[in-house]
């Protein structure tokens, strides 16, 4: 059952099926007078693009299917995404890239996100840069750059109404996603850091959390979601008591549940391990053994 969006000014939050939860997504329309903006046209957008009115903008917070499952429905529109994640809009190769997968892992993700998703590319999407902002018409979004995640992945600011698009900061028990090709664990903590500093006063996460209107709220689902980071590296410590091979740390899972069963689990689960092990090889707390067994240090 889809919850009743949420308005605040020119903002409307489309809130998507169970809050938002995956493959769904809460996506948010700005309407100035000049013009209509919509960011990241979900798969709830797609099956009530119609009832929406014009659309003359998207933006993305980032380029990954569930974000881009409702693009098709407004081919008039000008699309735009960050430099370092516009390539996904482009063509199915640029998407493919940023997850980073091979094999039959990428052969089944790119059936999957073109049947499940609708991806279509759309060769005449425009890069934007951290800090762009696009003028509505007494409204604007302001993107700022917060990577991780992937590369290109931002919050989005609708001013004067101050509702923070936090994209894939989704605030979920889940925690953060830094498992493709272009994520990156360290620039994930960075920006985990930044948003908190952000000005706002109504919190939006594409997944799960949904619509949060309290500052002391959004900071105590921020920590909750932020420390599953911690947690994890601990648990692979733990692990790490007897000697594993990189192999034995994928099938354990630290990041998915052991019944999750999708093509791209593998290679998510071993790039989440590989950032955590080799940080923690930098620190002295890990090493790698002559047989490649990974062993805790003390």
């Amino acid at each position: 059952m889809r919850e009743t969006d949420r308005t605040f000014g020119a903002v409307t939050v489309l809130v998507g099926e169970k809050t938002g939860k995956y493959p769904d997504g809460n996506s948010v329309l700005v309407r100035g007078r000049d013009a209509a903006l919509l960011i990241d046209p979900s798969l709830s957008v797609a099956a009530r693009a119609a009832e929406l009115g014009g659309v003359d903008l998207v933006v993305q917070s980032h380029v990954h299917e569930d974000h881009v499952a409702g693009l098709f429905r407004f081919p008039a529109a000008a699309v735009h995404a960050h430099r370092h994640d516009v390539a996904g809009l482009h063509g199915l190769d640029g998407l493919l890239a940023i997850y980073g997968y091979d094999g039959s892992a990428a052969a089944g993700l790119a059936a999957w996100v073109v049947d499940t998703f609708n991806y279509r590319p759309r060769p005449d999407a425009q890069p934007y840069d951290d800090g762009a902002r696009f003028e509505l018409g007494g409204a604007s979004v302001r993107a700022i750059h917060l990577p991780g995640h992937t590369r290109g992945h931002c919050a989005l600011l609708a001013e004067p109404a101050g509702v923070l698009f936090l994209g894939d900061i989704e605030l979920s028990s889940f925690g953060p996603y830094y498992g493709d090709a272009w994520s990156c664990l360290e620039d994930f903590e960075r920006s985990l850091a930044r948003v908190r500093e952000l000005p706002a006063r109504v919190w939006v996460s594409f997944h799960h959390a949904g619509v949060i209107t309290e500052r002391d709220e959004f900071l105590a689902r921020l920590d909750r979601f932020a420390g599953r980071i911690g947690e994890r590296e601990r648990a692979l410590l733990e692990f790490l008591a007897e000697p594993r091979s990189l192999d034995a740390l994928i099938a354990h899972r630290f990041l998915y549940p052991s019944h999750a069963q999708l093509s791209y689990i593998d290679a998510a689960e071993r790039r989440t391990i590989t950032q955590h092990l080799d940080r923690l090889a930098a620190q002295g707390r890990v090493r790698q053994e002559a047989d490649d067994l990974w062993r805790r240090v003390g």
